[in-house]
């Protein structure tokens, strides 16, 4: 079992002098930039929350001195020393660190010129292109993206490392658990820094934890727990250049707690009542700055004109970075919608030859049948071979080969480092996958069912559906995620719903429900090849139904629906296995002499409505269907949707089909009960007839 260091700075081999220097220049902007949105806070120049680092200097500036320019960092809501020191780092001039400068101050000012356009201001601030994989607003958040960049380097073979800082607060989420245990079973060279300042908001870190440092939660991981006086920039700088060494001799991650201590609150708006004058006073003692500044003249390193000359400096920095936010301008509402999603466009000989192989798969024309879960498997293969960044990662995805062993034959020819199995930890994996995509991979995950993807839910909606946008467009994240939903199993509410329509929510994820083994492939190797985060949600019940798949290779594009079924009387919208319940229901109408349209939407965003309104044109009624619970589901949006764009093609208000507003039920009975069949379609067809 790993045992706990503390950390006893040896001096011994000190960097140059302008190294050193650099250093007091950095924590001398940060503590002055930190005193400066203090004082703009309080005047309400700069809106909203900032929570500021000062007291912390040493922990961002040792850190970082310690690692490469290709290096990465993920950074917390406190985030703006690590963004600081990091830029720094890679501005070579003057004029380019004042720039940086510029850059932060105008980013939480709100302004069109900063990192991220103005889109993520404080707890948010991120410069993707350099390395820094942003701040984030959730509390543990930026650990399975900082191990998913360590996988990324880990996977290319590179001597990279990713500096991973968090506070105390939390090392007593899932997220830090699921992380370190990933990072030290596979080895990855990433460190965490945890900068214990004693307080998660006002509770002292005594109180969340009966472990008094956050250090020895290494031991059960089997990775190096080492304690550092984050009040020391030299100190800091040894234990990280140590951890760093060892990462990038592939000897995997290490835990560093930096006890340090922020000056002010939580933010702007905490009094600090939980806080002694005292307490206060003796850290204030142990000033970071003042003791670096001692170090250096006591040694002769520094002359006290030097010290005060860099101060002078830094208080002229900061207020120039002042100076040019407050000129600068507020971005147009016109660019409210941009960069929501990365970009995605087909060439038109891929649109038109799709739809020819659609039109010969809907006549018969191709002879080749497949299983749906075949088909899943044949995609991950071209495409993992088509592209060396694809991989897969998720719980039994190996052996067993994950959802009805669509990935089983994947493992054998392509090995564990590109079919990684996982423990069962939904939020590291998916965050992972969200950290490997930013940091230039393209991961599938499998998360068993969609039941289960709640559990991501953080990672997937807040990081990897929000990082484009929030950081100016400056990044993309082209990550699959692979499950499965829907009943028909018998095996009860946490195994069989259809949670479609909490995905459709989240602004920048895309979500798409197959329902042939034709659209299963095509749109698998569409959401693989694009820059977006994909939802891509396979039903358990059509794994082993068989279809007509050409034997060349095709890609669906995404947001284009299929009309399996022409008709003139009435338009049926369903997808997935309620697809095959509506062409069922058609067939019995036929018989009836009622003609039915019928339309897969197969991706619901994007969602082609072009498609769906000139079918409403054409029959001016329209029945929606649905395997999800009845409130809240998507097909209420897409009735929204029809009344905004069609409603007056229309003869009869939208009928919907839908499952009950019940926990899916383990009965075979009830289920069959609860759930839409072709009988229910066809009488909702006649109502809206009548």
């Amino acid at each position: 079992m790993s045992e706990v260091r503390v950390w006893e700075a040896t001096r011994v081999s000190l960097p140059s002098k302008d190294e050193l220097l650099t250093m007091l220049r950095q924590m001398r902007e940060i503590r002055n930039f930190e005193d400066t949105v203090y004082d703009l806070l309080g005047r309400n120049i700069i809106k909203g929350a900032s929570h500021l680092y000062a007291g912390e200097e040493a922990v961002a500036v040792g850190a970082i001195s310690a690692i490469r320019e290709d290096d990465y960092i993920t950074s917390t809501h406190r985030g703006h020393g690590h963004c600081h020191a990091h830029g720094d780092k890679h501005a070579k001039t003057p004029e380019a660190k004042q720039e940086h400068l510029n850059r932060m101050m105008a980013e939480l000012c709100g302004r069109a010129t900063g990192y991220c356009r103005g889109r993520g201001g404080s707890m948010h601030i991120a410069d993707v292109s350099k390395g820094n994989l942003g701040a984030t607003g959730i509390v543990g958040g930026n650990i399975p993206v900082a191990t998913g960049a360590a996988l990324a380097i880990k996977m290319r073979g590179t001597d990279q490392v990713v500096l991973c800082f968090f506070g105390d607060g939390a090392s007593n989420t899932g997220n830090f658990h699921e992380s370190l245990n990933m990072a030290s079973t596979w080895g990855l060279p990433v460190i965490y820094i945890c900068e214990n300042n004693l307080y998660g908001m006002s509770v002292p870190f005594c109180k969340a934890s009966k472990c008094p440092d956050v250090a020895r939660r290494a031991s059960a991981y089997e990775m190096p727990g080492v304690i550092v006086d984050g009040m020391d920039v030299l100190a800091v700088r040894e234990a990280v250049a140590e951890a760093v060494e060892r990462a990038r001799r592939g000897e995997g991650p290490t835990l560093i707690e930096a006890k340090t201590y922020r000056y002010y609150g939580h933010s702007r708006s905490d009094p600090r009542v939980y806080r002694t004058r005292e307490e206060e006073e003796a850290w204030r003692a142990r000033d970071p700055i003042k003791r670096f500044e001692a170090f250096l003249l006591e040694h002769g390193i520094a002359t006290q004109e030097e010290l005060q000359e860099i101060e002078r400096r830094a208080e002229e920095a900061i207020q120039k970075a002042v100076e040019f936010a407050l000129n600068s301008p507020f971005p147009s509402p016109d660019e409210l919608y941009e960069d929501v999603y990365a970009p995605t466009s087909y060439p038109p000989e891929l649109i038109a030859r799709e739809r020819e192989l659609r039109e010969a798969v809907r006549q018969g024309k191709v002879e080749r049948q497949i299983m749906y879960s075949q088909a899943i498997a044949e995609a991950l293969r071209e495409e993992m071979h088509r592209d060396e960044r694809v991989f897969v990662m998720g719980e039994d995805v190996g052996v067993y080969g994950g959802a009805y062993a669509a990935t089983k034959g994947l493992y054998e020819e392509f090995g564990p480092e590109r079919v990684r199995d996982t423990a069962i930890s939904e939020a590291a994996i998916a965050g992972a996958g969200v950290g490997a995509a930013m940091a230039g991979m393209r991961p599938v995950v499998e998360i068993m069912y969609v039941d289960f993807t709640p559990l991501a839910m953080d990672q997937l909606a807040n990081q990897g559906a929000k990082n484009r946008y929030m950081f100016g467009g400056k990044t993309i994240v082209p990550l699959v995620v692979r499950t499965e939903g829907g009943a028909g199993r018998s095996i009860a509410a946490h195994h069989s719903q259809s949670l479609e329509a909490l995905w459709i929510h989240f602004p920048g994820i895309y979500v798409v429900m197959p329902a042939t083994p034709y659209d299963a492939k095509g749109l698998l190797k569409a959401s693989i090849r694009d820059d977006n985060p994909v939802m891509f949600i396979e039903h358990k019940m059509l794994y082993r139904i068989k279809g007509p798949v050409p034997e060349e290779d095709y890609i669906i594009p995404l947001g284009v629906a299929d009309v399996k079924r022409e008709g003139k009387d009435a338009t049926v919208i369903a997808y997935s296995r309620m697809l095959h319940e509506a062409l069922a229901a058609a067939e019995k109408l036929a018989e009836e002499g009622i003609s039915v349209e019928v339309i897969d939407p197969r991706t619901l965003k994007p969602l082609d409505l072009d498609a769906i309104v000139s079918s409403v044109k054409k029959t001016g009624r329209v029945v929606v269907v649905t395997e999800a619970y009845k409130t809240g589901a998507f097909t209420s949006e897409l009735i929204a949707l029809i009344n905004e764009h069609a409603f007056d093609y229309l003869d009869a208000p939208v009928e919907r089909v839908c499952a009950a507003d019940v926990p899916v039920p383990m009965s075979e009975t009830l289920e069959a009960a609860a759930i839409p069949d072709a009988e229910r379609i066809a009488a909702a067809v006649r109502k809206v007839l009548r």
